[in-house]
């Protein structure tokens, strides 16, 4: 047995297949792998990586094991999923996964051909555990995979605790021990037990609020839309391929975005903080109803046509197009009136959560300072966007996009 001193869960025990498992190289490389991208550009202690979370991920599982009294081989899995969870991860995390899937087609859940590899491999056959087994676990395949991803899974238990933690962001924190053991199955699914819809909400209201504060503050945003294009005009300049950048870790695509003629300018701006400024921030009833559906070729046309129409190099335009407002946690089941239910649809405050998810979704356009006024107006012109229309600053204060252009921001 391995004991790990954590900052979050005091000390981890950690034995058997992931005790094993921890000195292999893609888990090791997860000490590289930053948990939450470029949000330490708002929020510098956020220096905490992928392997402190999976870690924590694993001490959780193992808890709900306990409660759910699952034992045996089945355990071992899950303990090995929970580990592996994040192996499939690039650089910067989230920032450089949709890039990633165009790509190679593979999202960070998608590891199959991680686990199989020799060093993995060998590990789990030594413990006769199925690599392949572990990976659908984690893709959150059956019902055991609801475990390791899922709307109550043990991921979410600890990255909105961590998170939190190490933001010093006051609205990540949920009672993780009452999740753990208020947990069941039932009729293959997993679900809250009875009189637990509050427990459920503050699963919610976590998220909810660490949204804006952490996981999409505008400057978040910015470095990694900035970050994202880099790593995509790495790829256009032939300095990487694909799979190489999938396995590289943030300090290598660093180093690569330095290294290469086309992309030093960006690695500088990320280095020094000397980042784009929002030319464009609409909400979401103000956008081409189209707009949050694009596809990723018809946002690079539009960001050529805006542009063009500012009379700027095109690198200096950069489109920041979330996909629509949802929240997937609000489909979480929980037994009410010995009935599983939705959360959704018993809980009026998750209702309300839902509808300020969507108020609070933003379109940006992000660009140097000088070409603010150029941009944005190009902008208006390009998607039709109403100058009157109403958005928001980053201090809360209504104003048009007019002047918003214009503004200061930090």
């Amino acid at each position: 047995m391995i004991t790990i001193k954590d900052s979050v869960h005091d000390h981890i025990e950690v034995e058997g297949v992931a005790a094993a498992l921890l000195d292999t190289p893609p888990v090791q490389r997860l000490r590289r792998i930053g948990q939450l991208g470029t949000v330490n550009l708002v929020y510098p202690s956020a220096n905490h990586t992928r392997f402190e979370h999976s870690l924590g991920v694993y001490h959780i599982a193992n808890q709900a094991l306990s409660k759910l009294g699952i034992d045996g081989q089945n355990a071992d899995r899950i303990r090995a999923a929970a580990l592996l969870h994040d192996v499939g991860h690039g650089p910067y995390s989230h920032n450089t996964e949709d890039l990633i899937y165009r790509q190679t087609g593979k999202y960070h859940d998608e590891v199959h051909d991680i686990l199989e590899r020799e060093a993995m491999a060998t590990v789990l056959d030594d413990h006769d555990i199925d690599p392949s087994a572990v990976a659908d676990l984690i893709a959150g395949k059956g019902r055991l995979g609801q475990l390791i991803s899922g709307e109550l899974d043990v991921d979410r238990m600890d990255y909105l605790v961590r998170d939190a933690h190490h933001t010093g962001v006051p609205y990540g924190t949920i009672d993780h021990e009452r999740f753990v053991r208020e947990l069941r199955f039932i009729d293959g699914e997993l679900v809250l037990a009875a009189g637990n819809i509050q427990t459920a909400e503050s699963l919610l209201l976590a998220r909810a609020l660490m949204n804006p504060a952490v996981y999409n503050h505008p400057v978040a945003r910015i470095g990694k839309a900035m970050l994202r294009q880099a790593a995509e005009q790495l790829l256009r300049s032939a300095a990487t391929d694909a799979e190489t950048l999938r396995r590289m870790d943030d300090h290598d695509l660093i180093a690569a975005l330095r290294s290469c003629e086309q992309t030093v300018e960006y690695a500088r701006r990320l280095d020094d903080r000397d980042l784009y400024k929002r030319a464009v921030w609409v909400e979401f009833e103000d956008v081409p109803e189209e707009l949050p559906k694009m596809n990723h070729e018809r946002i690079q046309e539009l960001t050529r046509s805006v542009a063009d129409t500012a009379d700027i190099d095109e690198d200096d335009v950069i489109f920041d197009v979330p996909a629509g407002p949802s929240m997937p946690e609000s489909t979480s089941r929980v037994v009410v009136n010995d009935e599983i239910r939705r959360l959704a649809n018993s809980s009026t405050l998750v209702r309300a959560l839902m509808t300020a998810q969507r108020d609070r979704w933003r379109f940006g356009v992000y660009t140097p300072q000088e070409s603010i006024d150029s941009v944005g107006h190009a902008t208006e012109r390009v998607l039709g966007l109403d100058l009157d229309a109403r958005v928001s600053d980053r201090v809360g204060r209504p104003a048009t996009l007019d002047e918003f252009t214009g503004g200061r921001q930090t």
